[in-house]
């Protein structure tokens, strides 16, 4: 199996999408190609075919690659909890909650994970895209290191590096970067992508002569900017968009751990439809309907609810006559209380719940983890839906006697999930994905505002849509041969 590398000079320089570009390019060229991540840290995550966790990027990537999602295609996965601390998922099992030392302290157990998934995906694909994390000059987490260079040089791949210029100072992140590297690490980075540029490539083109003959290191492309690129965010929680004139408004409790917010992006893509990401400080607006999302630390960000003064807003916001749906954890924090006594998110033991429904959750140490299909029972109907679990908390009382859907199977066991309040104001679901279905989405939209005539979008056909503009930019403006070139050239069959 062939392997490389794309590695980025900071955060957030393009590397999930190249990767997921790069994908759907030698997928459409015939290759047996799929994604890997070493090292993840996202509170996004994708549910696998073998009921495992992985990073949402990975899963973005192998539908680009046109491959099922798969635990080795992220082995180690983060899924902050603190400021310090993280829930530490290995091949797709969350196995502990670690502070940052100890997890340093993990890392060579970490690298025989990786190294174990790499070896197993030798023998199912010809080719391994691997997105490295943050950057490889982080020289303060160098040492053990199974993110970047140092799985680089553990399976022996070449690497490119994508810098974004439209952050500035572009010539001076990739210089830097190669600088900070190692001899060894320097020799295996065989060339240099820029992203997001805008303007007249000619007046770049002195910079990247004067780049390639000081590193000689060939620039082996120039990205453009690509206005109104949407794909599912590996981390970030993307607010940017504004509909002026909206036929439905609705608020979404940006939560310090929110989790598997892309739940919500074909709502935030529909031009009938306004999303508001209420900030810290920030008032709950007059909407339609209030959101309260996933959480990774269900109690902690419970608190952060009540102290921002959410919970009497959201009172009022009933009272009023809108609708509030929780997911997930937002789900939970509708109950009467919330208890944790095996420590699985934070230290709080037991926090009170807004006491908006009649139910109690708790969470343990064994995380659900499941897609599944289901019917729907709102406004009267049912209505075929489908989605994935992620949860730790099982929730128990009488407001769950009517379930907001009915499971067609489910692993566990479990016939139905979440509640439809008595006076239809509220509802609450542990699925995850139920916007992705159009039929779903309309049947919610309904429930928020019956007048109102949506015709929802389909997120995988968008997707879809995405990586082929994607793809199509990469063969204009990439040598793709040149990078053939590189991966078929290096002795990494490992």
């Amino acid at each position: 199996m062939k392997t490389l590398m794309i590695q980025g000079t900071t955060s957030d320089a393009g590397k999930s999408t190249l990767v997921a570009a790069l994908c759907r390019v030698f997928a459409k060229r015939g290759a047996k190609v799929a994604p890997f991540k070493p090292q993840n840290m996202a509170l996004n995550s994708a549910v696998t075919k073998e009921g495992g966790e992985i990073g949402r990027a990975q899963a973005l990537q192998a539908i680009a690659a046109k491959v099922e999602p798969q635990n080795d295609f992220n082995p180690i996965l983060l899924k902050p909890n603190s400021d310090t601390g993280a829930q530490v998922i290995v091949h797709g099992k969350a196995i502990s909650n670690m502070e940052a030392g100890a997890y340093h302290n993990y890392k060579q157990v970490a690298m025989d994970a990786v190294l174990a998934s790499h070896k197993r995906l030798a023998k199912q694909f010809d080719l391994l895209l691997v997105e490295g994390a943050g950057s490889p000059a982080e020289i303060n987490l160098r040492e053990n290191d199974i993110a970047n260079m140092g799985y680089a040089e553990a399976v022996d791949c070449p690497v490119i590096i994508i810098a974004d210029i439209d952050k500035g100072g572009v010539f001076a992140h990739l210089v830097g970067t190669l600088a900070l590297l190692s001899e060894s690490e320097q020799a295996r980075v065989k060339g240099f992508v820029i992203n997001r540029f805008r303007g007249d490539i000619s007046l770049l083109q002195s910079g990247l002569d004067w780049l390639e003959c000081y590193t000689k290191k060939p620039v082996l492309g120039v990205l453009p900017y690509l206005h109104d690129l949407a794909l599912d965010a590996e981390d970030a929680v993307a607010i940017d968009n504004k509909v002026t004139t909206a036929t439905i408004n609705i608020a979404v409790l940006l939560l310090p751990h929110i989790s598997n917010h892309t739940d919500f992006d074909a709502l935030r893509l529909h031009p009938n439809i306004n999303i508001n990401y209420v900030r810290h400080t920030q008032a709950i607006p007059p909407v339609d309907l209030v959101i309260i999302p996933g959480s990774k630390n269900v109690l902690g960000d419970l608190s952060f609810v009540k102290n921002e003064g959410w919970d009497t807003q959201i009172q009022r916001h009933i009272r009023y006559g809108g609708k509030v749906l929780g997911v997930c954890g937002g789900m939970q924090m509708l109950g009467k209380s919330i208890a944790d006594p095996m420590g699985v998110e934070s230290s709080l033991k037991r926090v009170k719940g807004l006491a908006l429904s009649d139910f109690d959750t708790t969470l343990s140490t064994q995380k659900v983890l499941t897609k599944v299909t289901a019917t729907m029972q709102l406004n009267n109907n049912k209505t075929p839906c489908s989605g994935y679990e992620i949860h730790a908390g099982i929730s128990e009382g009488a407001a769950l006697n009517r379930p907001f859907l009915t499971f067609n199977s489910h692993p566990k066991g479990f016939v139905s999930d979440g509640f439809i309040s008595d006076d239809n104001a509220l509802a609450g679901t542990y699925l995850h994905g139920l916007f992705d279905e159009p039929a779903a989405t309309s049947q919610i939209l309904k429930w928020v505002k019956p007048e109102a005539a949506i015709t929802p979008i389909s997120i995988a056909k968008h997707r879809e849509q995405q990586l082929e503009r994607l793809a199509t930019m990469c063969e204009e403006h990439l040598n793709i041969q040149h990078i053939i070139s590189i991966y078929e050239g290096h002795n990494n069959d490992r």
